[in-house]
């Protein structure tokens, strides 16, 4: 198999853990990308430093299926589908360390930037992360694209629309829109649906705020992208009926 090609679709939304906390981060990334920009990528969602990064990959039962060890490999040359995860692991940190006792050393934000021999000054004599303007300009553009392209989605579909919804990893549900926009829990563009079943997280309430209303555990938000519209009548389930 050829190392340098990308062997299925174009993006691929990964679940991002990393050493250094324990929350999860969800987001789409282009195969295209190399590892090492795919670890630039992730400076922007973790703070660590790319060079100083490890990659593990786990699989939907979280089991390690391989590492990230070529920088010059297209991130779509390696086993990764949707849903899988990324574990971040940041070779220069010292978390686990007790470090309370520890006399601080304290410098001032302009006598840093006046050393040359930081990490702020590596990046910026080689034009890496944050002080690559030609690479942020792209990341610009690459997310303003995404948003454009997310909001012709989202004018699509209007409350009251039958449709399908399919995340990755999950059944297929069917469910009836009922609200399409921005939110206050996460940025970009969302679809507030009320199910056909009781699959749901909610009320159509998030976080004390209400979007719509349905019955509880009938009401969810997904990306607009995972939404299909059509002629999908309610199924009969029987859901009171004995076996």
């Amino acid at each position: 198999m050829d190392n340098y090609s990308v062997i299925t679709s174009d993006f691929v939304n990964l679940k991002i853990t990393n050493s250094g906390n324990s929350s999860v981060v969800e987001r789409r990334f282009q195969k295209g990308i190399s590892v090492d920009e795919f670890k630039g990528k992730l400076e922007l969602l973790t703070g660590a430093n790319p060079m100083t990064l490890s990659l593990e990959v786990y699989d939907k039962n979280d089991t390690i299926t391989c590492k990230l060890t070529e920088g010059s490999h297209l991130l779509g040359s390696y086993p990764i589908d949707d849903g899988m995860r990324i574990h971040v692991i940041d070779n220069f940190s010292r978390t686990e360390e007790d470090l309370s006792k520890v006399e601080k050393f304290e410098i001032s934000e302009e006598d840093y930037s006046k050393r040359s021999d930081t990490v702020k000054a590596f990046l910026a004599k080689n034009k890496l992360g944050k002080y690559n303007e030609e690479e942020l300009k792209r990341k610009a553009e690459e997310k303003m694209r995404e948003e454009e392209a997310e909001e012709a989605l989202a004018n699509k579909l209007k409350v009251g629309d039958r449709c399908e919804v399919h995340v990755p990893g999950q059944p297929k549900r069917r469910a009836t829109i009922m609200y399409v926009g921005k939110t206050e829990f996460k940025e970009g563009w969302w679809v507030g649906v009320k199910y056909d079943e009781p699959l749901g997280k909610n009320d159509g309430t998030v976080n004390g705020k209400q979007y719509f209303e349905c019955p509880p555990k009938y009401g969810g938000f997904v990306k607009v992208n995972h939404v299909k519209v059509g002629d999908f009548p309610e199924e009969d389930y029987d859901l009171d009926e004995e076996l």
